[in-house]
């Protein structure tokens, strides 16, 4: 038996779990514990790595108590993490800055500058973007990039640039701290989009021509390669022991998909956390849709690549509506009482959003004509417009909250099925379709989803910690107990199946169609309130 801690580093918090590893990967404890996201009016979104480390310190020590697990026993750890975050650090592997998240949309002058400029093609110039693809099987076109945040820090920080000894992503930033060693995973290098992907390593001619110092690269490793030994400061400061294997990890693209038990080729999950995403497994080599910011990633696996579609705010877009329309008037504190309450057992509610589900099923498919757009920080996929914004469609004056509640939920999964649709030029993807992550919690959703893409979708058990069973397999692996991350797809079992009901289906095809319009028809708009 062997014992496995995962850090999941996600946008918002990190979850912090202990796995035992054998037959299958099973949980023992999970703790955790949020922290800011600086979102800054000029289009930044920043993180401090101190509150990443501080709220991983506090989750370990929790785990390890609950558990009783003595540190000694813990043979490996792994992340899972946000991706194509931006973290500049110095020569003794400090940040020189706060990090960078996937979010930040500061870039535009870099990105117009180094990619979008002269004759274009799906907003590339075509000089740069055939070699682009060729090297990196993508093309950096959009403004959120690393590499236009590298610049925009070169730019706009001089000073701070100067200190830049390397640049990681989220999780490598902590795996130095962890070990003194300047990784970075080979999933993490493609998703700088400097990466060769025929020959594995930083690319010259890229580097070179988007005007990024390759000295500032650290060293490529595969995710389950062990990077190095706890080191005692800081397994100190985490409540662990010396010399722990620390392996690479993946980014929560790449290993979600094994913790929900869909890595094997033709296999398709859909991801509903802070962010969303649909993600195909396909063979390991070039595969791109460039009119729909579509592309094959490299995972955490050498024998296939994640064909991937991402939604900037899914999850987000739940919480917002929990923040700005639950808590003033659909009932909750109507008689002056939380419906969280234990003791009071009229109510059978044990989180709000498990109250907004059963809000959420008072309302008709179609939520009474309203329509929503899930673009709260812009979009990327099947277009990129950092302008574009949520909108309410449609209301009138028989409208209420519950009906936009509801609207939010069928708007992303509107976007889920835009997705798949445009998957579906280059790609077969599978019926049924995996669904993880926090959105997977609610059956109501779970049914919306459903019978927007007219697929079968299946749940697994604790949906929200799938990130960090990836992670325990790539310790799996690691040791050797099994050849590959996804060989543990038969460890995950399906917890539930929804059918999609064909008596809501003219609905859903009808709102879906306006959907897809709202962009086209209001691009305009939204260039002349938001560039």
């Amino acid at each position: 038996m062997k014992y496995a801690l995962a850090y999941d580093i996600g946008t918002t918090g990190v979850k912090t779990c202990l796995f035992e590893i054998g037959d299958t990967i099973r949980l023992l404890a999970g703790e955790s514990e949020g922290y800011p996201l600086y979102v800054l009016p000029d289009g930044g979104a920043e993180q401090d790595p101190e509150e990443w480390w501080s709220a991983m310190c506090n989750t370990t020590k929790a785990v390890l108590a609950q558990t009783g697990i003595d540190p000694k026993q813990i043979d490996g750890i792994s992340f899972c993490s946000q991706g194509q975050g931006l973290v500049l650090v110095d020569k003794d592997g400090k940040p020189v800055r706060r990090a960078m998240s996937y979010m930040d949309q500061r870039a535009r002058t870099e990105l117009k500058e180094g990619m979008a400029n002269g004759i274009q093609i799906a907003g590339a110039n075509i000089f740069k973007l055939i070699p682009s693809l060729m090297i990196t099987g993508a093309v950096s076109s959009s403004v959120k990039d690393p590499i236009w945040k590298y610049n925009w820090v070169k730019n706009n920080e001089p000073d701070v640039f100067k200190r830049v000894y390397k640049w990681f992503d989220v999780k490598e930033a902590l795996i130095c701290r962890m070990t003194g060693e300047f990784i970075m995973t080979q999933d993490s290098a493609f998703g700088t989009l400097l990466y060769d992907i025929k020959n594995k390593c930083w690319s010259p001619k890229m580097c070179k021509m988007v005007g990024v110092n390759i000295d500032h690269l650290p060293r490529i490793i595969k995710s389950i390669d062990k990077v190095g030994g706890l080191t005692k400061k800081a397994a100190d400061e985490l409540g662990l022991v010396e010399g722990i294997p620390v392996f690479g990890g993946g980014m929560d693209a790449s290993l979600i998909g094994v913790g929900a038990g869909a890595s094997s080729i033709g296999k398709t999950h859909i991801y509903m956390g802070t962010s969303g995403w649909v993600s195909t497994v396909v063979d390991p080599k070039p595969l791109v849709d460039t009119s729909a910011m579509i592309a094959a990633i490299t995972g955490a696996s050498d024998k296939s690549a994640n064909y991937f579609a991402e939604l900037e705010t899914a999850g987000k877009c739940v919480e917002w509506v929990k923040d700005h329309l639950a808590l003033d008037e659909v009932g909750i504190y109507m008689k002056k009482h939380d419906v969280t309450q234990a003791d009071d057992m009229e109510h059978k509610y044990t989180s709000l959003y498990t109250y907004l589900q059963d809000v959420i099923k008072t309302v008709p498919a179609g939520s009474n004509g309203v329509v929503f757009t899930p673009w709260f920080h812009g979009n990327r996929c099947p277009f990129e417009d950092p302008n574009s914004r949520a909108m309410f469609f449609n209301m009138n004056l028989e409208t209420g909250k519950s009906d936009l509640i509801r609207a939010v939920v069928e708007g992303v999964c509107f976007h889920m099925r835009w997705f798949v649709e445009s998957q579906e030029r280059k790609v077969q993807c599978s019926d049924p379709v995996r669904f993880v992550g926090g959105g997977a919690l609610g059956e109501a959703t779970c049914q919306i989803l459903a019978d927007c893409l007219g697929r079968r979708v299946e749940t697994v058990a604790a949906s929200q910690n799938v990130g960090a069973v990836g992670a325990a397999a790539v310790v799996a692996a690691g040791l050797g107990l099994v050849g590959d991350v996804s060989e543990t797809e038969k460890l995950v079992q399906v917890e539930k199946v929804y059918h999609p009901d064909a008596g809501v289906k003219s609905v859903y095809d009808r709102n879906y169609a306006v959907y897809k319009e709202l962009y086209k028809s209001n691009k305009k708009l939204f260039a002349m309130l938001n560039s």
